[in-house]
Formats: C-alpha cells, structure tokens, sequence
C-alpha cells in the first residue's frame, strides 16, 4: 500500500493525492471509485451538482474500507447557498452519500447574488453541528477568500481550484499559503490536454514515468493536494505512484514556464468571480 503524505490545515489531516469524481470528462462509475480505494485511495472528491454522491457511498461501502479511513469531501452548489437551501443540499447530501458526517465541506461556486457572510453561515453551521468536520471554499478568488476567512466564525481550512501547468495560480498558492489553508486541485491533468505536451513527454520518458505522474508530482512539491480521475484500473493505480521520486529543480521550473493565457478550463460563464 502506498502512504500518500498528509497535507495540515488548522486541524484538518488532507491526503495530498485523492480521487475525483466529477462526471464532466465521460460516464461514471461506482467501479472506478472501488477500484481507487482498493489501490489505496483515502481521498474521495464529490459534490452535489456532480450527481455523483450516492454512487461514492455505494463504492466507499462496497470497497470494505472503514470509513473512519476515508477523507471525503463534498460541496454545496453556488446556487443553495442561501442558509436554509444551504442546510436542505446538506441533507440531501448525507442522505444520498448514507453517512453521518463530511471530513470536508466546501461552498462549490461563489454566487454574485449572495454575498460571502450570508454564503459562509451555512458552513459554518454544519461544522458547529459536526456535521462536517472541515469546511472550505472552491473556486473563490483571494478577494472572496480574504473575505470568507474574514467573516466565518468557524477556521476554512481549504480552498479547491483548478491547477494544472497550463494555469498560473501563483496568486492563490501565495494566499492559501499565507493563511494556513491547503490548496487542492482539480482538472490537474488539464482533462488530458497535457499529455501531448512535448515538455512533459521529455521529462517523463527520461523518467519512464507516465506524463500524469510527472504532472501529478510537479503538484506535489509544491505541497499541493491534487484529485485526478480515471476510469482505466492501471491509470488509477499509476496515478497514486508519485511519491518515490523527486524532480529536480530544472524540470520544475520547465513545467512551470507551460503556463498559458488561456489555460482555464473551467471557467462557466455568468457566474464566476474575476480571477487572479
């Protein structure tokens, strides 16, 4: 079994590589999550407007693994943030998943229409009832997160965003780094528009890695958590094995220099914050 580091944020215990579950690159499966635990996953990544939750509780009790081992996370989306619609998707969400409590609940969007302090109390009420044992935020620009951090009465202890190398997310890194909060990433494989990249096929085959590896690591020396998904069983398992070598200082800085102006890939229209 391989011991995937743990990332500290003000009493959170982070795995630093999880599994993802959003269905946004293809079908999904319950198998894919059982494969992931059973390859030695204890970081599972879902959310309400996935619709994926009732197939993550299914895979996490059909995996044999405690749940008590398991770091689960689940989000609320931008538009139930007001607090009793905040309070109903919380429901729903361990009703649907069939547990008792979220290691990490986040606020999924931010809404333009409701501000931060009306956005946060709902969080901050489930970690007060234990229904959450961590909360966080995802996709807040260091604005709206200077903001939340502000206002909640309870300690954010995340913020999840997209990161890849495609994407500078120098400003972000720097702010969850100034406040304590772990950074995790999502699409940290650029929904696969890395791996033809002919910087990463160099570094990786000096290495004999697989380019989501040397993607993946890149990541994790910049003490960054990171949730791929794959529905192949090698991939999910190759994946998780990142944490046996070391890039050197050189190839750090090659991928960095991938950057791009128009590196997003989430970026929904109408609804997202100015980002930094």
């Amino acid at each position: 079994m391989i011991a995937v580091p743990k990332l500290p944020a003000h009493g959170a215990e982070i795995p630093a590589l999880g599994f993802g579950t959003s269905p946004m690159t293809g079908s999904f499966s319950a198998d894919e999550i059982v494969t992931a635990l059973k390859a030695g996953y204890r970081h599972i990544d879902t959310a309400r407007k996935y619709g994926t939750e009732r197939e993550v509780g299914q895979a996490m009790r059909a995996s044999g693994v405690p749940r008590a081992d398991i770091f689960l996370t689940t989000k609320v989306s931008h538009e139930n943030l007001r607090e009793a619609d905040f309070a109903r998707s919380v429901e729903e969400s361990l009703n649907a998943l069939k547990v008792d409590y979220f290691d990490l609940l986040m606020i999924h969007w931010p809404n333009i229409e409701i501000p931060v302090p009306e956005a946060v109390k709902g969080l901050a009420k489930a970690k007060r009832q234990g229904i959450a044992r961590h909360i966080g935020v995802a996709n807040f620009n260091t604005t709206l997160l200077d903001q939340a951090l502000s206002v909640c009465p309870e300690p954010i202890v995340a913020l999840q965003a997209e990161y890849h190398p495609y994407l500078d997310q120098t400003k972000v890194l720097a702010a969850c780094r100034k406040h304590g909060l772990a950074f995790v990433a999502y699409c940290p494989l650029g929904r696969g528009r890395l791996f033809d990249d002919k910087v990463l096929q160099e570094i990786a085959a000096g290495r004999g890695r697989t380019v989501a590896q040397i993607a993946l690591r890149w990541l994790m020396q910049q003490g960054v958590a990171a949730i791929p998904r794959s529905s192949n069983p090698e991939r999910i398992a190759a994946n998780l094995d990142v944490f046996d070598f070391t890039l050197s200082d050189d190839e750090m800085r090659r991928i960095a220099a991938l950057k791009r102006p128009n590196g997003r890939i989430a970026d929904p229209k109408g609804r997202v914050p100015p980002w930094d």
